[in-house]
Order: C-alpha cells, then structure tokens, then sequence
C-alpha cells in the first residue's frame, strides 16, 4: 500500500513541476516584457527591453517581477526598476543590493548613481567608484563609462586615466556610451596619447548609434577639420541631428554657425551678430 501511495506521489510531483516550472517561467517572461533594461548584459537577445517603464504598467512589473526574483538575479534587478518608477526608492535600493549580490552589475551600476547622487542613500563617491570599477571589471559597458565620467568630472579620489582607457576600450566594441567616453579621452590626451584620428572614429560610430554627444562632437571636428577632412556643410548637419535630441552645445553651435560675426564697441563688449 505505502508503494502504490508512493508511485501516486511521484506520479504528481512529476505532472505538478512543470506546471511550477512554467508559471515561473511565465513571470519572468512577463517581468521582462515590461521593465528589462536594454542594457542589462543578463538579458537575453531575444528580449528588447523598455528604456522606461511606462506608468501604466509599473504594478505589473512590480507584481510579476517579485515573483520571478527569487531564483533571477535579472528579474531583482527589473524589481528595483519597477520600483524605482514607482517611487519607491528604499525598496528599489533594497532590491539592487540583492541582485548586486548575486553578481548583477546593471545593479551595481545603479547602485552606484545612487550613491554618486546621494538618492536614497547618503552621498559616498568612493562608494559610487567601488560600484562602478566592481560593474566595469564584469564587463558592463555602462560601469565602464560611469566610471571615466566619474573621472573626468574631477570630484573626489583621481580616477586612473589610463585604466579607465583600458576599460572603455574594451566596452567600446558595442556600446555608443563608452564609445563617446574613450573618444573624449583620445581627444583630451587623458590617459595616454592624444589622437585626434582615432576620437573621430570613435564618435562617428557613437553618432551612428545617434549618441547626442558625439553627434555633436562630430559637427565640431567636422567644422575644425580635427582627425579627418573639415566639411562645413557636415558639420551643420551633425549639430542639427544633435540639436534635435537635446544636446544644448549643438544648439550653441549651430547658432554660432548661423551668426557667425561679432560686432562689438570699444571696450569690446558685444553689441550684436551678423546672421544668414
């Protein structure tokens, strides 16, 4: 009898797993569906991801994603998201701490314009840094370029210009941000030698990708001839694409290009431009 009852056992554990297996699999789906990050190096190809949440679905993420965060350190991370969205920023914190311990670094990332930001947490620089060198070192191409621009922005302990060129370049094969951020480097001569050729190529593949700041920065190297041939009507042509996506130095430039000349009186102030 306790044989024929443990047959009958097995029998529906058997039948009931993948019935568990696949409603687990159905809120991850659905947590994917609504709060992946594109740029999070744990999501699948086949899964685009949303650069926001949307309003209206910020309580399906939460609900399906809370669900699926147990046994996904990708679906944590889209819970802290969810949160995020929501305004909930102790939970979303408490949510990106879990999945940074289990070895997401889109969370460190997070994690680290928290403490850069001092939103939710007490500011800590140093703190932000460990986070973003912890994300870069897994190869996150956003940890990569947070850290040059933690960097470059010159605040707290000096950043290694040289590593954080070592870094970008390897993010750089796919990401526009990185891209961007190692062609200000080779532009600036931080870190190593300035290169004015190999910056240019860097922001042209950036602003193939429609990266504002290096859509702008080519309109400047086009309109100065830096790296490459100066084209005056290419130049244009990068600031406006740029100008469009928000980038207030293009919009600068552009200006400059349509008033070119300066009139100004005798102690040099401006009076007014010449405009075309």
């Amino acid at each position: 009898m306790m044989t024929m009852r443990t047959c009958l056992l097995a029998i529906l554990v058997a039948l009931i797993a993948p019935v568990a297996a696949h409603a687990q699999s159905a809120d991850l789906v659905l947590c994917d569906r609504v709060a992946a990050d594109p740029s999070d190096p744990d999501k699948p190809a086949d899964v685009k991801g949303v650069p926001e949440i949307a309003a209206s679905d910020v309580a399906t993420a939460i609900k399906f994603c809370k669900q699926a965060a147990p046994s996904s350190r990708r679906a944590m991370f889209a819970l802290g998201r969810a949160y995020a969205a929501n305004r909930q920023t102790v939970e979303a914190i408490a949510a990106w701490r879990k999945a940074a311990d289990k070895g997401s670094s889109a969370a460190m990332v997070e994690l680290g314009v928290a403490y850069g930001n001092g939103s939710g947490v007490a500011r800590d620089e140093a703190q932000a840094r460990k986070l973003f060198e912890k994300a870069a070192q897994a190869g996150n191409p956003r940890g990569v370029s947070n850290l040059a621009a933690l960097g470059n922005a010159g605040g707290g302990a000096p950043a290694d210009p040289a590593q954080a060129r070592t870094l970008l370049g390897k993010a750089a094969e796919t990401n526009a941000e990185a891209q961007y951020q190692l062609g200000l480097m080779l532009a600036n001569g931080d870190g190593g030698e300035k290169d004015d050729v190999a910056a240019r190529a860097l922001f042209e593949k950036a602003a193939a990708q429609n990266h504002p700041g290096a859509l702008e920065r080519m309109g400047a190297f086009a309109q100065e001839g830096r790296g490459g041939p100066k084209d005056k009507d290419a130049a244009k042509a990068y600031y406006e694409r740029a100008s469009a996506l928000g980038d207030e130095d293009a919009k600068k430039a552009l200006e400059r290009l349509r008033c070119p000349y300066a009139i100004k009186d005798k102690q040099g102030k401006l009076v007014t431009t010449l405009c075309f």
